[in-house]
């Protein structure tokens, strides 16, 4: 099976979190604050996996931010 494309993916979750915001149901809003963690946690592994495969000059490059703030966010 090939890999999923992290653009499909990322349309993929979009679209849920869109119907989840709709959502009048409390544990909506609940599984969006869950998420927003995750979201951070997976943030933080992907920043730093892509430093140890090219560097925090180039996360900080994608991130928009300076090489020292990128390292101090995610630097785990």
């Amino acid at each position: 099976m090939p890999a999923a494309d992290p653009v499909d993916l990322a349309k993929q979750v979009r679209e849920l979190v869109a119907a989840l915001g709709r959502s009048s149901d409390p544990a909506a809003f609940e599984e969006l604050l869950s998420l927003h963690a995750a979201v951070g946690l997976a943030l933080g592994a992907s920043a730093r996996t892509l430093a140890e495969a090219q560097s925090w000059a180039k996360v900080a490059d994608y991130a928009g931010t300076s090489k020292q703030a990128a390292w101090s966010r995610w630097r785990g």
